[in-house]
């Protein structure tokens, strides 16, 4: 949360010796902690928690560095909490003292304790979280269940009837694809010491109060964090994308393997009540998971076709590992004797059909399953499955295959009237089986227009080709490869960045014959628009790229389907949030009219970041704010980083996510939904040309300005944020930043994330705000245009994070003051606009549980930026100041490293 700018002018001033405060005594601080707590409203449990584990990070702190390095942390934390109470003003001045006053091994220690004391509280939110969602659980009218799919449903039917409204159920699909993040921050061994917490948290609370079960979960708790102080929170080296794919794989192992089959259980139990579980479900399994983990190659030369071979394989791998469990599980509850529930001949010919195959096998699981007809059955299925995870020779040749033997043995129990069992685990069995198939995620290939013309002009030139051209082609083998183990599903999807042609398009069909000729894979080729101008030549693209025989043949055989891309990142970097979320809501209404008049079935897949500068914020919100037949129930988007554990990491939590997108997508298509929204974009036409110019004029003139690329790599973390072994990708094109385009646009949301700027999210809002000038129009507008309603709302969030006092701090290490003041005038600018329109005397007063979370988390960031720019001046500094041979440099980027890391974790997004 931004708070007043400290007195006086420049933004050079610098804080004056620790010395020269006089430090608070600890009944004050007691005092002052405690009245920043009360005045954020954090509900008592959550509360209760946060001050216990708070309370066993103090006592490992003092086990491990004794009293003084307690003493240090609390002295910091307490100056940046009354740094927000007025009757404190010389605070942030004492703040910024005590961080410089530390030796550069104590602000080392200090920075690694703010940033497990980040991690604590976000662990004790999302337990109040999943708290608060399991108090609201099976409560229909609660706040909550406005945004639900049976909610949505239920609207649905009133405005298009019982018929349509249930094709359009049928038709729901919802597809998150995990892609790896080249700033994800958090090391797996801490998330995996959190998740452990966050289960001892579990026990503590439904422990016994001051019982022995509460002692027990209080002191494995400390253990715990005690792991979680001595785990080095720096990577040693930057993990491979094998290891990216082994990461990912830890979200479906904990959650989403058995969650999605109970998101649509719950679904179905709020739509048909009783009926739930003793007849066929009226929900489709509507997930779909996708994956660009091992398969994205734009930019990452460390994932090749080999990479993308093991990482299908992985995926197979714990897919049907989980696949053998669930069979064996359920096999087991199903102890049904033959009389009171004859099995029916497809049964009997599956029995008969593994007593042939495995006699052996047979007679044991007859031995354990007497007159147990369909125990036996599905235990055998389970053998089959892990057949087919060895490949011996028993093993499924496809996903089908499975799923007909599952509704054999579903259909014999409906028939025998054992209906529970039918269509309560047996159906959880098929619902994951539609939804994960063999390959757990459909796996998806990109690479660059470039590197494509680059190897067919290799190819066609008749001369000996690259490496990498070879790899190009090797790719083509691979996915051909996986396709013939584990079917269409698995691989097929081959995104294109870039495409600025038609022929860009064509070229992966032309590069996948020169591979394979007529054994070419099925593919479906993605054109992905990124900059500004390709996404206003979008629909030209996409009108000549269908004329293309190859796409002709897919889309015969598709029934007319088609994907398309859209990227969030370039257009943002290219032309400024405000002018392209509105190119991108043009874009995407000019290629959902074009797939209308076309006869064809659209799919737009939106390139959205965790950060708000890359199109992220609530996509519930965003969904309903798209054009008419953009959405028609299809949704897919790109899920980055820490968002994926975010919002799949905890079950509750992922259950009510999946429920929430998925309701927004089913309702984006209702009538009164189509009608507000293309009603509102007309209406407010040229506001929205008025917004755009004028927007785009003042982001020209910052990024266009001579020497703004190193100016901004010097007044951010940029060039540092290389150093941390993030993800296997670069973060950058070349080896320095010289102009925007060297720079890829994750690391440019990062660094001004980690400058507490957020620039990327919000700058020209406040002018193109201005520009309309009229308040009345645009509070009309906020309440009525759902695009400006998201993009305001998002706004806010990305400006709460900020802060103008150390905003200023950063700004001060370039010696640009008119660069400066431009960007401390837009956040001025658009801060206040955005209040007025919001309304309250504060930014996110609107949304008060998320203005607690910032709110709470702000002083301890600030703690962490303090620390992260001493280490900036020291890096900054000329050499000449640095002695010789001492490794300050090396000491100070460590520093700079782990407050890197810190400040993510309290941020909760980095790009």
């Amino acid at each position: 949360m931004s708070s007043g700018t400290p007195s006086g002018s420049g933004y050079s001033r610098r804080v004056t010796p620790a010395q020269s405060f006089p430090e608070p005594t600890n009944t004050e601080a007691i005092r002052v902690i405690g009245r920043f707590e009360a005045g954020r409203g954090i509900p008592e449990a959550m509360r209760s928690d946060v001050r216990m584990l708070g309370a066993l990070l103090g006592q490992v702190l003092r086990e491990t560095g004794g009293d003084g390095l307690f003493d240090d942390v609390e002295r910091l934390r307490l100056a940046t909490i009354q740094a927000y109470d007025e009757e404190t003003p010389d605070a942030f001045e004492r703040a910024a003292a005590i961080a410089e006053s530390f030796t550069v091994a104590r602000a080392d220690e200090v920075a690694r304790a703010f940033t497990c004391y980040f991690h604590l509280v976000n662990l004790a939110e999302e337990h109040q979280r999943v708290r608060v969602l399991r108090e609201r659980a099976g409560q229909p009218g609660r706040e909550d269940a406005a945004d639900t799919v049976a909610t949505a449903y239920a609207r649905l039917r009133t405005e298009v009837g019982d018929d349509e409204a249930r094709r359009r159920l049928e038709g729901l699909r919802f597809h998150p694809v995990f892609t790896a993040h080249p700033t994800e921050a958090r090391r797996r061994a801490v998330s995996g010491s959190i998740r452990r917490l966050s289960e001892l948290l579990t026990q503590h609370d439904e422990a016994s109060e001051g019982g022995s079960e509460q002692r027990r979960a209080r002191r494995r708790m400390l253990e715990e964090i005690d792991t979680l102080w001595r785990t080095a929170p720096l990577r040693a080296q930057k993990p491979t994308p094998t290891d990216e794919v082994r990461t990912v794989m830890g979200v479906f192992d904990e959650t989403l393997f058995t969650t999605v089959p109970h998101v649509y259980r719950r679904i179905d139990d709020a739509l048909r009540g009783d009926d739930s579980g003793a007849s066929a479900p009226v929900v489709p399994a509507f997930v779909r998971i996708g994956s660009w983990v091992g398969g994205d190659r734009d930019g990452n030369p460390f994932v090749t076709a080999s990479v993308t071979r093991e990482a299908s394989q992985i995926a197979s791998e714990h897919v049907l590992r989980g696949l053998e469990r669930a069979l064996d599980r359920i096999g087991r509850t199903l102890t049904l004797d033959a009389e009171g529930t004859p099995p029916s001949a497809d049964v009997i010919a599956l029995w008969e059909s593994f007593v042939a195959a495995e006699p052996h096998a047979a007679a044991e699981l007859a031995t354990r399953s007497p007159d147990e007809p369909h125990r036996r059955v599905v235990l055998a299925l389970a053998r089959r499955v892990a057949a087919t995870r060895r490949g011996d020779e028993r093993r499924y040749g496809a996903p089908e295959e499975l799923l007909a033997d599952l509704r054999a043995v579903q259909s014999s129990l409906a028939d025998a009237g054992a209906r529970r069992h039918a269509f309560g685990g047996v159906q959880h069995l098929i619902w994951q089986v539609e939804t994960y198939g063999f390959h757990l995620t459909e796996l998806e290939v990109r690479q660059h227009s470039q590197v494509h013309a680059k190897a067919l002009a290799e190819l066609e030139s008749g001369e000996p080709v690259s490496a990498q051209t070879e790899e190009v082609l090797e790719v083509f083998r691979a996915i051909a490869d996986i396709q013939r183990d584990r079917g269409l599903r698995a691989a097929g999807r081959y995104v294109v960045s870039f495409t600025q042609s038609a022929s860009d398009l064509a070229a992966v069909h032309r590069l996948a014959a020169h591979a394979l000729g007529a054994h070419a894979p099925v593919l479906d080729v993605v054109p992905l628009f990124e900059t500004f101008a390709d996404l206003q030549a979008a629909p030209g693209i996409l009108a000549e790229a269908v004329t293309y025989p190859e796409f002709r043949s897919r889309l015969a055989a598709t029934g007319n389907r088609l994907e398309v891309m859209l990227g969030y990142s370039d257009s943002s970097k290219d032309v400024g949030p405000v002018a392209a979320n509105l190119a991108l809501y043009e874009a995407q209404e000019k290629i959902a009219r074009w797939a209308q008049e076309s006869g064809i079935e659209l799919t737009l897949f939106h390139g959205r970041g965790g950060a708000l500068g890359r199109g992220g914020g609530p996509a519930n919100s965003a969904i309903l704010a798209q054009p008419p037949h953009s959405v028609d129930g299809r949704f897919k988007l790109t899920e980055q980083g820490e968002v994926i554990f975010a919002r799949y990491g905890e079950p509750a939590i992922a259950m009510r996510h999946i429920d929430q997108v998925a309701a927004a997508t089913l309702l984006a298509s209702s009538p009164t939904v189509e009608a507000r929204t293309s009603g509102a974009a007309a209406r407010y036409a040229d506001v929205a040309r008025i917004m755009d110019a004028s927007s785009r004029e003042r982001f020209f003139s910052l990024v266009k300005a001579e020497g703004f690329a190193p100016w901004f790599a010097t007044v951010t973390p940029m060039e540092e944020i290389g150093l941390l072994a993030l993800g296997s990708r670069p973060a950058r094109r070349g080896l320095s930043v010289e102009s925007l385009e060297d720079l890829r646009a994750i690391p440019w949301v990062f660094a001004w994330t980690q400058a507490r700027i957020n620039l990327a999210g919000w700058f020209g809002l406040g002018t193109a705000l201005d520009a309309v000038g009229d308040e009345a129009l645009l509070t009309e507008a906020y309440r009525e245009w759902p695009l400006l309603r998201t993009m305001v709302d998002n706004v806010a969030m990305s400006l709460a994070k900020t802060d103008e006092r150390i905003a200023r701090q950063y700004l001060a290490l370039g010696d640009r003051d008119d660069l400066a003041a431009l960007v401390l005038d837009e956040m001025t600018l658009t801060r206040q606009w955005v209040i007025r329109l919001t309304g309250g005397e504060g930014l996110l007063e609107n949304k008060p549980v998320l203005q607690r979370a910032v709110q709470l988390r702000s002083p301890y960031v600030d703690a962490l930026s303090l620390l992260q720019l001493r280490a900036l001046r020291a890096l900054r500094a000329p050499a000449s100041e640095q002695p010789a041979g001492s490794g300050a440099d090396a000491e100070q980027q460590r520093l700079l490293l782990l407050s890197v890391s810190g400040v993510a974790a309290g941020l909760q997004n980095t790009g």
